[in-house]
């Protein structure tokens, strides 16, 4: 096996009696794609760090290549010292770098090199820090929340971008679909301690639950006591997430409905004229359209939502859909059009901005306004300290002031306060930044148990996977066009993801023109389709059994020790067999929708 370019080995760090981390290590080869996942406040930051050679650990060891180059992204960057992000990102290329990289990489950020410090806004910063980290093409890549302030269009690009290097990435994101795209191995942090799983990030938080559903089982053994607090905040999400499969069967009755009453060309015009169906109207919009200048930014769209809809509006940066929100919901009036909003209906709202909250304030306070230690939550009555645990906050947090929180947890808290409030309409603007995974799942769990309409605007593909009925897609120039499902099946209708533009047909030749359309031939299935279909769930099935049965070998925490080419030759194997895997994966699939085209046709 080759050396590893960088490597931690039991690393100690301590925040006032607070052991961070206890113990951690990290291993990085060349070319390897790493993957570093935990709870918000666990240390990820703090590691990566260590492993830039910014920090110094209160003990352990730090070893990298002589030689190695090391590139660092930081949450917050400075460019203090820069007359503009050009010279600030063309400071990070290295001798022999092509300096045409530089006005290359901020392009495709959204940048023009022309920006001054004084006037970058955080997310503006974020990007020109991620350019000058990826400007030189170093031997590792060390990347703390790169998919951060960047819109659909910029983390489909920066996915391209890093998966084309050759470097090694260790990767910090809250983003489960840029970390299943990326990672070919993760490292879990937790309590202070690092365990790795020779896996993408896809296959981690089953293996998670399966490690904490096994202490569980070991603590009652030994019979010792957990703190009821630490026992729902490490144990409660994995419980959960048991019962997604229930929410999931009810979100995909939920598009099937919703691709009927569109059609198959998922026009937002077409709802305009359909008989009122499935429920109350809740918003009815008719060719409504907006303009700032001569720049067209909503243009003839019409759209009608009924209640328990779950509609999300996805599109690049400055396409126009914090715009579009904001008239289907009465804070903008359009120049032209008109939108009605339903009788009764009650909104909730989280702002992209949120909500300023008071640094000396409770947590407590927040939720009730300081009345008293109950809280209204939809027509229950709920005590504080039960409902923050809904979010996974500790009753000692209850008193605990605003200031002490990280912004992952400021984040959760406005959450939790904009979710108790009375309402049949949710509307969420990029209500995924600064959550941790464990809130999303929590997220997720409470938009499908919200009995009324969601309308949202999120640039987080897997998040809208799991909560979207349908996608309003900004397609350029104003225009929104309405497709059934979450974003994967935006992408399948459309072609591509949101780079992708429509294709004119070439024109027809004169011969072409006197020729009656011929229908497209129906698709059959083959005996070979026919027999992998059947064999190939069992199939999966056992690759499963040894692929679990490889990990479990190669998690011998002395095996790589004592046996080298053992471990170098059960790692291809799992390689192997992971492989094969995906591949009959990606089979199955297809002759399922293969099936589904034949009998649904």
């Amino acid at each position: 096996m080759p050396a590893p370019i960088l490597l931690l080995q039991d690393i100690h760090v301590t925040f006032g009696n607070t052991a961070l981390l206890d113990g951690a290590a990290l291993s990085v080869e060349p070319g390897e794609r790493l993957c570093l996942v935990g709870r918000n406040g666990s240390g990820k930051s703090t590691l990566l760090k260590v492993a830039a050679g910014l920090m110094e650990a209160d003990a352990g060891t730090r070893f990298a290549q002589p030689g190695a180059t090391i590139r660092y992204l930081p949450q917050e960057p400075s460019l203090a010292g820069y007359a503009d992000t050009h010279a600030y990102v063309e400071a990070g290329l290295m001798p022999g770098d092509d300096p045409a990289r530089a006005y290359y990489l901020l392009g495709k950020l959204g940048l023009s090199g022309a920006e001054t410090p004084e006037t970058l806004s955080g997310g503006e910063a974020r990007r020109a820090a991620l350019a000058r980290t990826l400007a030189p093409k170093p031997d590792i890549l060390l990347l703390d929340e790169p998919t951060n302030h960047l819109d659909l269009l910029a983390i489909e690009w920066l996915e391209g971008e890093l998966k084309s290097l050759r470097s090694a990435l260790v990767l910090i994101s809250h983003d489960r679909r840029f970390l299943e795209n990326l990672s070919r191995a993760t490292v879990w942090l937790d309590r202070g301690e690092t365990r790795r799983l020779e896996q993408s990030f896809a296959g981690f938080e089953t293996w998670r639950d399966q490690v904490l559903e096994q202490e569980e089982i070991e603590r009652h053994k030994l019979d010792r006591k957990i703190a009821m607090e630490e026992d729902w905040l490490r144990y409660g999400v994995s419980a959960r997430r048991k019962r997604n499969q229930n929410r999931l069967a009810r979100l995909h009755a939920m598009r099937r409905g919703r691709r009927e009453a569109l059609g198959p060309t998922g026009s937002v015009k077409m709802t305009v004229s359909e008989a009122e169906q499935g429920g109350t109207r809740v918003i009815d919009a008719k060719r409504i359209s907006k303009s700032f200048g001569d720049n067209s930014v909503v243009q003839d769209v019409s759209l009608r939502i009924h209640r328990g809809e779950r509609v999300a509006i996805v599109g690049p940066n400055g396409a126009g859909k914090t715009t579009l929100l904001n008239m289907l919901t009465g804070r903008l009036e359009p120049d032209s059009g008109n939108v009605k909003i339903g009788i009764n209906v009650t909104m909730a709202r989280l702002d992209q901005t949120r909500t300023v909250l008071e640094p000396d304030d409770t947590l407590a306070n927040v939720l009730t306004g300081g009345r008293g230690d109950h809280i209204l939550v939809g027509t229950e009555m709920k005590h504080v300290v039960s409902y923050m645990k809904d979010f996974l906050f500790s009753a000692q947090q209850a008193r605990s002031p605003v200031k002490v929180l990280s912004g992952g947890e400021r984040a959760r808290l406005l959450l939790a306060k904009v979710l108790a409030q009375p309402s049949n309409l949710l509307v969420l603007d990029e209500p995924t930044n600064d959550l941790d995974l464990e809130t999303l799942d929590l997220l997720e769990e409470m938009i499908d148990e919200y009995p009324g309409t969601v309308l949202l605007v999120s640039h987080d593909r897997d998040f809208l996977d799991r909560v979207a009925t349908s996608v309003l897609m900004a397609e350029g120039g104003g225009r929104f066009i309405q497709y059934a499902g979450g974003y994967s099946d935006m992408v399948a209708q459309r072609g591509s993801g949101v780079e992708a533009k429509t294709v004119e047909k070439p024109e027809k030749t004169e011969t072409q023109k006197d020729k009656p359309a011929r229908p497209a031939p129906k698709r059959k299935m083959n005996f070979s389709d026919k027999h992998d279909l059947e064999k190939l769930p069992g199939r999966l099935a056992e690759l499963e059994k040894k692929i679990a049965l490889l990990e479990q070998k190669l998690a011998a925490p002395d095996l790589y020790a004592r046996d080298p080419k053992a471990f170098s030759a059960l790692s291809q194997e799992l390689a192997d067999a992971q492989a094969a895997h995906a591949a009959g994966e990606e089979r199955w699939l297809e002759l399922e929708m293969l099936r589904e085209e034949i009998e649904g046709g």
